[in-house]
């Protein structure tokens, strides 16, 4: 019985690993950046974040913010303009 604990333990890991969530976007254009906050079970819990992030941002004297509530796996938390030409 513990073998099979084991296994589904480990699958339940895999499995989560490629699991995406729900996460605060927020790019930036001065500096160029996109900020990533989370992850959250729903869109309603990243929703009630963002004011928070938003005003942490604002301390930062970050201008032209957008913000996106979305569904996904990003692969940093910040991607700033020097790193990614996609932006």
């Amino acid at each position: 019985m513990a073998f099979l604990n084991i296994i589904r333990e480990v699958l339940t890991g895999f499995v989560q690993g490629f699991r995406m969530a729900w996460w605060v976007e927020i790019a930036t254009t001065e500096p160029r950046c996109i900020y990533y906050f989370g992850p959250f079970d729903n869109s309603a819990q990243a929703a009630a974040a963002c004011p928070g992030y938003i005003e942490d941002i604002h301390k930062e004297k970050a201008q032209g913010m957008k913000v996106k509530i979305k569904l996904c796996k990003p692969e940093a938390l910040t991607v700033c303009d020097e790193e990614n030409d996609e932006l």
